[in-house]
């Protein structure tokens, strides 16, 4: 049984920082690509960051690039993404996924499994 979990959403000033983990169960992360997408309230979720399998390329929406930055521990079954310098905007449910592919996606149905979410949320 697949899981992912992800953690370390919350409540975060601008200008702040906040690193999410996303861990998976019953799959090899290394095996797969993944991605994260986030969803704010009233709108369409929305691709955020994609890897390649194995994590050997990432690719960031220009929304978050330079921001955010996407790693992952093999060893723990874990990507995570260190989101710096914070923006009101990036208020959302954050999601990781991913796709039993070489290559990520950009469209929701292009990923086989998906985590629960983790709210963040940056004043201003």
């Amino acid at each position: 049984q697949v899981q992912l979990v992800e953690s370390g959403g919350g409540l975060v000033q601008a200008g702040g920082s906040l690193r999410l983990s996303c861990t998976a169960s019953g799959l090899t992360f290394s095996n797969y690509a993944m991605g994260w997408f986030r969803q704010a309230p009233g709108t369409e979720r929305e691709f955020v960051v994609g890897e390649t399998r194995g994590g050997l390329t990432t690719y960031y929406a220009d929304s978050v690039k330079g921001r955010f930055t996407s790693s992952r521990d093999n060893a723990e079954n874990t990507v995570y993404l260190q989101m710096d310098s914070l923006k009101p905007e990036d208020t959302a449910v954050y999601y990781c996924a991913v796709r039993n592919n070489r290559w990520f996606g950009t469209q929701l149905t292009d990923y086989d499994y998906w985590g629960q979410g983790t709210q963040v949320t940056v004043s201003s």
